[in-house]
């Protein structure tokens, strides 16, 4: 399946010729047919003899109706542009070549037109041809004279166009769908219709897509479909196609929304943007109308030199990298092709950020680059590099680390894991009890795109998150000012394992919670309820006295047999419960489950 939009100067004869290829009329509204001018987009389709099917997009030549050629134009990746023998070139075919060429619509087949009424001419006029699109991508497009009328030189354009079809790149049946929408109607039985082009992936029955209109985004689901009348479960591209959907009324969508795969395109209304043809761009006024797909919208302009500038629309648009966007000044009929180099542009508040931002996208590339995108955010997930429109290679170029779905720059995660660390260990010299540099102040200090990137730079640089703190996986024992006094309960639970220090005689070594809790972060306590204070081996040691005592056991002889108090035995042996190496049986009496940690 393929689709060619017409182009050339008004009543030229597309239609006419798009008539004879096709035997169908593609002028669609009564006012057409009578005043035998097109005005708005009109369809038909063939099969050439090679069995390639083909649908035409006719668009209006007319000056008063370039929108709507724009439209008709401005999805199809081919084009058939049509000059009269009989007048030669013209106004609007040079508004035509200048929308081709601003699109970077490559292939196609120039047709001279009418040539049974000037045959003489046709030399000239292909010469004429010639040089007006010597920069454009139909350069060498074939030419040929032909007749509707009489049938003269069809033949012919049927094999060029079969040979052009032919060599045409294969588009990409399982893309991510993007549909812009020319018509919309409602058809009585059957609901909410709508119809485009589609350039690429595979629209089945079934599918629940992302309707974009200028109100926002509506989720529909695909109820039918239609290519060239016929219904089908499953249409790849390129084809033009009839959408019937379900969850939304058809006076709710308009021409140049779009449905979409959701979730995978990048959804904004702020582009910065490269000249590709056409004025300069500081040539042109702030307030202007741009032309995407099917979408006509109004924009403002700021240009950083005369070759970039941002664009800030009126609604937002599903948009990629490199996608060619027609802008045009509203008080001329002059256009300029533009490329989109950033979808989703930093903001420019200093003085001089607009010739800063001109250097910036002075190299980039226009279909993206992995390693520019990841080294300008320090780090993107691999599903918005995709979304952005950015193809991943198979591995990582230089200058970049994978860690799951996050790409990052190396240059970034060195500067992160050296400020992570400098970070960590002034909070550990301002407080050796310090649970950790808190998650909030690393994020904050790290400057991270994503805070979820901390536990990749945590544990690059050896370092563990617990309790929202970040400490060194290799914490230091030691306890500072603290250190003596911890070592002096240590001293004397080693000697007496049940023995926990009251709380005065912890006070008065001036051990409070903040020390305590230390202590038990690096493993050289463990704190139980009701203020008791062990060693960490305490339980196992408690477990070897327990498992000698009847199958059950009292709280009372479990007391005596660690020679300790109740004030001791009962928050441990609630340790010991919760642990799975006791149980309780009721409110006396116990039963070892397991011996200890080894079994």
């Amino acid at each position: 399946m393929y689709v060619v939009a017409t182009a050339g100067h008004v009543d030229h004869g597309k239609s006419t010729l798009v008539r004879g290829l096709t035997g169908i009329d593609p002028d669609r509204w009564d006012e057409e047919k009578r005043r035998g001018l097109t005005i708005d987009l009109g369809f038909a389709w063939m099969t050439t003899p090679s069995g390639a099917d083909v649908a035409f997009v006719d668009v209006p030549g007319h000056e008063r109706f370039l929108g709507n050629m724009l439209a008709g134009l401005g999805p199809a990746p081919m084009v058939c542009f049509v000059v009269a023998a009989d007048e030669g070139w013209r106004a609007q075919s040079a508004e035509h070549r200048d929308a081709v060429r601003a699109l970077g619509i490559e292939r196609g087949v120039v047709v001279i037109s009418r040539v049974d009424l000037a045959p003489e001419r046709v030399g000239g006029v292909t010469d004429g041809i010639r040089r007006e699109l010597a920069d454009t991508g139909l350069r060498d497009a074939p030419v040929i004279p032909v007749s509707a009328e009489t049938g003269l030189g069809m033949d012919a354009l049927v094999s060029a166009l079969d040979k052009v079809l032919a060599e045409s790149p294969k588009p990409m049946q399982e893309s991510r769908i993007r549909f812009w929408i020319d018509r919309a109607f409602s058809v009585k039985g059957a609901g909410t219709v709508v119809t485009g082009t589609l350039p690429a992936g595979t629209l089945s029955t079934g599918d629940q897509l992302t309707m974009l209109g200028a109100r926002g985004e509506v989720t529909v689901a695909v109820r039918g479909l239609q290519q060239h009348g016929e219904t089908a479960d499953e249409v790849g591209s390129i084809s033009r196609v009839a959408v019937n959907l379900r969850g939304i009324d058809a006076v709710a969508i308009h021409r140049g929304d779009a449905l979409m795969t959701p979730g995978r395109w990048q959804v904004t209304r702020v582009l910065d943007v490269r000249r590709e043809s056409g004025p300069e761009l500081s040539a042109l006024p702030e307030h202007i109308t741009v032309h995407v797909g099917t979408l006509t919208a109004s924009a403002r302009l700021r240009p950083f030199d005369d070759a970039t500038a941002r664009l800030t629309l009126a609604r937002d648009i599903p948009v990629a990298l490199g996608d060619r966007i027609i802008v045009r000044d509203n008080g001329s009929r002059s256009v300029a092709g533009v490329s989109v180099l950033d979808v989703d542009p930093p903001e420019l508040r200093r003085r001089g950020a607009g010739t800063r931002r001109a250097q910036q996208l002075a190299i980039l590339p226009a279909t993206g680059d992995v390693q520019v995108e990841v080294a300008r955010r320090g780090a993107v997930r691999a599903e918005r590099l995709a979304r952005l429109g950015i193809s991943l290679p198979a591995t990582a170029p230089d200058g970049v680390v994978v860690h799951g779905s996050w790409w990052i720059d190396n240059a970034a995660l060195q500067r992160w894991k050296d400020t992570l660390r400098t970070a960590v260990a002034a909070d550990q010299e301002r407080n050796p009890l310090s649970a950790g540099l808190s998650r909030g102040a690393a994020v904050d200090a790290l400057d991270l795109p994503d805070p979820s990137l901390l536990k990749i730079v945590a544990a690059a640089v050896g370092m563990t998150q617990q309790g929202g703190a970040i400490r060194s996986a290799a914490t230091d024992t030691q306890l500072g000012p603290a250190e003596d006094a911890i070592a002096t309960v240590e001293h004397r639970l080693r000697e007496s394992p049940f023995a926990a220090p009251e709380a005065d005689e912890l006070s008065a070594l001036g051990l409070g919670k903040q020390e305590l809790a230390a202590a038990e972060r690096v493993g050289r306590l463990i704190r139980l309820p009701d203020g008791v204070v062990l060693l960490p081996s305490a339980p196992a040691l408690a477990m070897r006295e327990l498992a000698k005592l009847p199958e059950v056991f009292t709280t009372s002889s479990a007391r005596k047999a660690l020679g300790t108090t109740r004030r001791v035995a009962i928050p441990l042996l609630e340790h010991l419960d919760a642990r799975g190496w006791t149980r309780r049986i009721d409110a006396g009496h116990r039963t070892v489950v397991r011996a200890g940690p080894d079994g």
